[in-house]
């Protein structure tokens, strides 16, 4: 799996893993539950991970979307 984004930002989150499971690209959010260990503060920030193979496509519809700006380089 690659990493495609990362963020503190829980409505960004969100927006990308909708925008991703409406182009039919399954993503899994990683480090979701450390909000407990930084008291929900988030200081720890969330990563949005694809398969190899979906990885550019996934990477056009977050751009699409208007949120090309939070992708990680690879």
């Amino acid at each position: 799996m690659i990493e495609i984004m990362r963020t503190n930002d829980a409505v960004v989150l969100s927006f990308a893993q909708s925008l991703l499971r409406d182009a039919g690209i399954e993503c899994l959010v990683a480090d979701q539950n450390m909000s407990v260990l930084d008291g929900s503060i988030g200081i720890l920030p969330r990563r949005i991970l694809v398969v190899d193979e979906d990885a550019d496509a996934a990477r056009q519809v977050l751009t699409d979307g208007g949120i090309g700006n939070e992708i990680r380089e690879s």
